[in-house]
């Protein structure tokens, strides 16, 4: 005679005596059929959560903390860009790209032009360019960097825009600038002046051909 028996939900079966009762074994057959399938259920139930805990077991648990420094630049040929870039890595920084609303062309980039845009907005110190895109969290971040090239000795004036409408409180704020040939200056501490918030530290100009090195080791430097 066929038994089904369970233990631990898995079913198995025991034949006792010499002979199987034929009539039966119809019923029989689909009660077997009928606890396998469950018998399959079960079996993969369990493997999938034994799988969890085998994966997650002894792994220790994984927090991102978000940065609280953050790279804010205005690039216009791409050079402060890539000293941005360098800064941001090398600190695992957040970066906000100051990108005019309206880009500038070759021909609104040619300081020799007194009718060109970058003159004008030179001569007019007022002129406070517009850009597109906000920072998300500003209030988290308690560092920023901000980089610019040097137009004339100075920021250029969408870089104004960007400080005028940000409050710097509590927070450090380092510039940093890319020339040809001209210093870094009063530039930085122009730009706090305009703040009139935070703790705005010295300032570092670096080449237009971004050494690397350099940036690194003026990283290290003023840590």
């Amino acid at each position: 005679m066929l038994h089904s028996m369970v233990c631990d939900d898995m079913p198995f079966f025991l034949i006792s005596g010499n002979s199987v009762n034929l009539k039966g074994f119809s019923g029989i057959l689909t009660e077997i059929r009928f606890l396998k399938e469950v018998s399959v259920k079960h079996l993969f139930r369990a493997l999938t959560a034994g799988l969890a805990v085998l994966l997650c077991s002894g792994m220790p648990a994984v927090s991102v903390a978000a940065t609280d420094t953050l790279v804010v630049y205005f690039s216009a040929s791409g050079r402060t860009e890539t000293a941005a870039s360098v800064i941001a890595g090398e600190l695992k920084a957040d970066t906000f790209a100051i990108n005019p609303a309206v880009p500038y062309s070759v021909k609104d980039l040619d300081y020799r032009d007194p009718e060109s845009r970058s003159s004008r907005e030179h001569q007019d110190p007022s002129l406070r360019p517009e850009y597109s895109g906000e920072v998300a969290g500003w209030d988290r971040y308690g560092t920023v960097y901000i980089g610019y090239p040097i137009w004339w000795g100075e920021a250029p004036n969408i870089v104004y825009t960007f400080v005028e409408k940000h409050d710097f409180t509590g927070k450090t704020v380092i510039t940093f600038s890319t020339s040809g040939s001209s210093g870094h200056g009063a530039s930085g501490d122009h730009l706090a002046e305009k703040a009139g918030s935070g703790n705005w530290k010295p300032g570092r100009r670096f080449s237009s051909n971004v050494n690397t090195s350099e940036i690194r080791k003026w990283l290290k430097d003023s840590r």
